[in-house]
């Protein structure tokens, strides 16, 4: 895929797995297969294009990660552990675009309802014969830190993503910037 596009100077790292399950019942072989899909896939298209960004001057690499990578939840263990590494992996590459004009950084997105997130909710929903939406409801009220109230939609990622993609983001480099609705408690 990669030959049949040519240069490439934005690259945004966007995939990930995730799933509620206690910490005991995830085997060695989902932990592979969270691995492989939220942090080697990064690795991987990384490996393949910064490269090509160093040398010709400009380029952006943008992890989407989460909330869940700084605080991680206790029934996602092993999801939030892979964003985790997404964050270190972002901060990493970054240090070798020193002096450059390719800028490496991770969106810390809070709870967004994607496509993944409403079939989940559905799904639950479903089993215990409610409306999705008072579901959706129920689950977002759950979060007792959410500033927002309410899930954040994929557009609102976006238009960060946008933005650390365009040149109005040259000094933004080696972050880990939330987009989280207020949910992680901190000051940075």
């Amino acid at each position: 895929m990669l030959g049949a596009l040519g240069p490439v100077d934005i690259l945004v790292n966007n995939v990930g797995l995730f799933g509620l399950a206690e910490f005991e019942s995830v085997d060695d072989a989902e932990w592979r297969r969270y691995f492989e899909v939220n942090v080697m896939s990064g690795v991987r298209l990384s490996r393949q294009l910064l490269g090509g960004m160093l040398e010709r001057g400009w380029g952006r690499v943008i992890f989407v990660g989460s909330e869940s990578g700084v605080n991680v939840p206790a029934d996602m263990v092993h999801y939030g552990v892979t964003k985790a590494a997404m964050i270190a992996l972002g901060n990493g590459l970054a240090k070798r675009t020193r002096g450059t004009a390719v800028t490496v950084n991770t969106i810390l997105g809070g709870p967004t309802y994607s496509d993944g997130v409403a079939a989940a909710v559905e799904a639950i929903a479903e089993q215990q014969a409610i409306p999705a939406e008072t579901m959706k409801e129920a689950i977002i009220g759950q979060n007792r830190t959410t500033l927002l109230e309410r899930f954040l939609s994929p557009d609102e990622i976006a238009h960060l993503v946008a933005y650390l993609a365009s040149p109005l983001a040259s000094a933004t480099n080696g972050a880990a910037i939330r987009a989280d609705g207020g949910v992680l408690t901190g000051m940075l």
